[in-house]
């Protein structure tokens, strides 16, 4: 499946939401690109609308994706390794991985001193859906999960326009309730499912997120 653009893709998500609408709601998105999309969702459902900061580490050389960073400073690993394959992982690589560690903690503190993310007052008692603008990997839902774990919130929704089959089976696990517009075997890339990758610079991304009250609709 194809979306012109990730507004489109935001809007026909927004349509298959509408329950939510007026309902203690939080739109929550993982990445500049997702909030894009999650914008049309708040927008539709007079949600706020924030970000969670969440930074991927990669095994070097292999192309695989080792684990994640979260705003609040933990890591969590890729869950589809085994713990034979993680502990051969940072075995091999542990002086690269808690240097690539240390240097995206360091970036998340930058960007969170711009305003605009979330924080846990801002979940708690909540419904909260969490957007994506496409999902190769269930990792990034881990990093979530492992945020909001102390936090009580009424329902965890994940949406994302397009998403692999192996994300799908992490939705289903760590979520109450899911929305995805396409399925792949086949991941190329998140880009390369829409037509316009115009995305803009993170402090205009920053914007939207302080503004989304002006766009409810």
């Amino acid at each position: 499946m194809y979306f012109q653009s990730r507004a489109e893709a935001g809007y026909r998500l927004a349509f298959e939401l509408m329950q939510y609408r007026y309902e203690d709601t939080v739109v929550l998105c993982l990445s500049d690109g997702a909030v894009l999309v999650g914008q049309q969702i708040a927008a539709s459902l007079h949600a706020t609308l924030t970000m969670m900061l969440v930074e991927e580490i990669d095994v070097p050389g292999e192309g695989a994706l080792f684990g994640t960073v979260n705003q609040s400073g933990r890591f969590t690993y890729n869950g589809m390794f085994s713990i034979g394959e993680i502990e051969e992982y940072f075995s091999e690589f542990h002086g690269y991985l808690e240097d690539q560690k240390r240097s995206v903690t360091s970036r998340i503190n930058r960007l969170l001193s711009d305003g605009g993310l979330v924080d846990e007052t801002m979940l708690r008692g909540h419904n909260v859906i969490v957007v994506a603008d496409g999902l190769p990997n269930g990792t990034s839902l881990d990093a979530v999960a492992d945020y909001m774990k102390p936090i009580r919130v009424k329902r965890l929704i994940v949406v994302t326009p397009i998403a692999a089959v192996d994300a799908v089976d992490r939705m289903h696990i760590l979520s109450d309730e899911l929305h995805v517009l396409g399925v792949t075997t086949n991941y190329m890339g998140t880009n390369h499912y829409y037509d316009n990758n115009d995305i803009p610079d993170h402090k205009e991304i920053i914007s939207i997120l302080n503004n989304t009250i002006l766009s409810w609709r």
